[in-house]
């Protein structure tokens, strides 16, 4: 099977972080830094394919994070990767910062069931659930933007396979009791743990290329939650 080679990039959150898959070795740079993702993000890039001797022309596709979050720090990572695959021809794949943090949960600590949930301000919360599936965790449910306290009535169809599962991101640790209501097991508090990081979207990236879920990159578009006004199950999933 062929080696990939893949930039991830994400600035949804108050993380700002590129990951870079280079045949078999991955390669990061993160930092917390709210204010900064435009500043770093590009330099980020440019010493990851240093470091790998790598070329942005030398890589399969782009991915970056499409959200939800930070309606600026979006923007800014769509538009870093649309400037970079133009310039590399290469397509653009776009990955949930909330399924990157339920693989983060995964690859931390081996979590085959995972809630997450980032502090969307107004009260509100993004949030989502996840099962390990063929090493990739995967939606059960619509990602959504709710109150803290709807979060059981979002979770009530998949409370059993959902028990014991671990609850990542901020939406956690700004609303400190949410985790317990749900049944589930807090993360780590520390905050590198409950940010979404580029390197948790190197396994949904590879997976996606190999299916052919990819896009030109004008085509690429963020999701704002706060555009939907209900969730529903996923086909498939019981």
């Amino acid at each position: 099977m062929k080696r990939m080679k893949i930039l991830a990039i994400d600035t949804a959150t108050e993380g700002c972080s590129a990951a870079l898959l280079w045949n078999d070795a991955v390669l990061t740079r993160e930092q917390v830094a709210p204010q900064a993702h435009t500043r770093l993000i590009l330099p980020m890039v440019s010493e990851l394919l240093a470091e790998a001797g790598a070329s942005l022309s030398g890589l399969d596709a782009i991915a970056f994070g499409r959200g939800p979050g930070s309606f600026t720090g979006v923007r800014i990572g769509i538009g870093a990767a649309q400037g970079l695959a133009y310039g590399a021809g290469v397509p653009l794949i776009g990955v949930s910062t909330l399924q990157m943090l339920a693989q983060g949960a995964y690859r931390r600590q081996q979590a085959e069931k995972a809630v997450a949930a980032i502090d969307a301000r107004m009260n509100e919360i993004y949030i989502g659930a996840f099962l390990l599936r063929d090493g990739l965790m995967q939606s059960v449910v619509d990602e959504a933007v709710i109150l803290p306290e709807q979060a059981g009535e979002y979770l009530s169809q998949f409370e059993a396979q959902l028990a014991n599962g671990v609850a990542v991101g901020t939406g956690f640790t700004s609303y400190t009791e949410l985790a317990a209501q749900l049944g589930l097991q807090p993360a780590d508090n520390a905050q590198e743990v409950n940010l979404p990081w580029a390197q948790d979207m190197l396994p949904q990236a590879v997976a996606a290329f190999r299916a052919g879920d990819y896009c030109e990159p004008a085509l690429a578009s963020p999701v704002y939650l706060r555009d939907k006004v209900t969730w529903k199950k996923l086909p498939g999933r019981e």
